[in-house]
Parts: structure tokens; sequence; C-alpha cells
């Protein structure tokens, strides 16, 4: 369990990395009034999957090590709504209106991304004190 809790460790940087080249190239688009490219499709769907890959790993490291307590609960409740926050996005998959899609992409992953850190803030000021 040792390595799987390092890998959901892990996994957290990629998440970040990728919510950051999202967050840009989402600005650049949506300021630009780009056309939506399926590269902004793949990295969205990577960022997802990623959340999607992290979750899974820490509902396993939930239910599986020392148990659900308060503090960890809460960090599961909030992760959850940080990926139906990033799978929200698929709700303008389908708009042809590419500086809206953007837009509003870009918010949901913001959304997500303000999530996931809240969770990770929780679950941490618990082990400080």
């Amino acid at each position: 369990m040792a390595m799987l809790l390092r890998f959901h460790g892990d996994i957290r940087w990629l998440v970040v990395i990728v919510a950051a080249v999202v967050i840009i190239k989402f600005l650049i688009g949506w300021l630009g009034k780009k056309q939506y490219a399926p590269l902004d499709k793949t990295l969205l769907t990577a960022y997802s999957i990623l959340l999607d890959i992290n979750v899974l790993l820490g509902l396993i490291l939930l239910f599986f090590t020392r148990g659900p307590n308060g503090p960890r609960m809460e960090h599961a409740t909030t992760m959850i709504l940080a990926v139906a926050a990033a799978h929200a996005t698929a709700i303008w998959r389908k708009s042809n209106d590419s500086p809206t899609k953007y837009r509003n992409q870009l918010l949901m992953v913001l959304l997500s991304l303000a999530l996931v850190i809240v969770g990770v803030i929780r679950l941490r000021y618990t082990f400080i004190f």
C-alpha cells in the first residue's frame, strides 16, 4: 500500500502540470478568440483521466488502509466533486462557439482545481495539528 500511496501522491503533480497547460491554453484560446482544436479536447481529456485515476487510487487507499475517518472522508468527497466539475466540461463539447467553449470549460477546470486544492489543504491541515 505504501507504493500505492506514493503513486497517488505523485499523480497530483501530473494533475497540476496538465491543469496549468489547460488553463494557459484555454485562456489564450478564449481571449484570442481562437478556434477550438483537437489538442484542446485531448488536454481536457487527459486532465479528467488523471483526476479519475487519482480519485480511484484515493478511494482504494481510503477503504483498504487505515479506514475512513472525518478528514479523509472530507478529502474524498471534495475530490469526487472536483472530478464531477472536470467532467462537467462535456456540457459544452458540441458547442460551435469556440470562445464560449473555451471560457466555460476553463471555468470548470478552475473550479475543479480549486476543489483539489481545498481538499489537499484540508487533509494536510489535519496532519499538522
